[in-house]
């Protein structure tokens, strides 16, 4: 967990049905915004398992944009400024 500006991140190793790890980088909101909604510097450690619902990224390589995390003991965290999760494959259209 890097707590630090512009923008926290979170490092998980993810662990497929196979048993191979990916290391993905979670960009967080920045810590002064995500002080405000609970969290510290302190929040997560090296070690601790957590459940992640990011927006990953388009291109397919292993970072992605925080909606919420839970922790090891069940308080669900959020960013603070991230848009809600969208299904896979949807598209957003704009009306012209």
């Amino acid at each position: 967990f890097q707590w630090s500006n512009p923008h926290a991140w979170i490092q998980i190793v993810v662990v497929d049905g196979k048993g191979r790890q990916t290391e993905w980088g979670v960009e967080c909101g920045s810590p002064n915004m995500m002080a405000r909604t609970g969290w510290k510097s302190s929040t997560i450690k090296a070690g601790d398992k957590v459940v992640a619902v990011v927006n990953p990224l388009k291109d397919g390589r292993p970072n992605a944009a925080l909606v919420t995390v839970t922790l090891a003991d069940g308080r669900v965290l959020g960013p603070g400024n991230a848009p809600a999760p969208r299904p896979l494959g949807s598209i957003p259209r704009s009306k012209s």
